[in-house]
């Protein structure tokens, strides 16, 4: 069975990073690497991912927008 190592984890995040536990705790696994200067760059955002998003999510204005 594979998973998250998580005395070590643990460790690095409140022994190395001098974390409190409710900080450690509050960390997405992707913050936690980040922290850990484990983050692997992902691919740049293209233009037609970039349309795709706007498309998925337009703009749009609320009753308290500024006309």
């Amino acid at each position: 069975m594979s998973g998250f190592d998580w005395p070590g984890l643990m460790q690095a995040g409140l022994r190395g990073l001098a974390l409190r536990p409710a900080e450690f705790w509050a960390l997405t696994p992707a913050e936690l690497r980040v922290m850990l200067g484990e983050a692997q760059g992902g691919a740049p955002l293209v233009r037609d991912r970039l349309d795709a998003l706007m498309q998925a999510y337009p703009d749009t204005r609320g009753e308290n927008d500024d006309e």
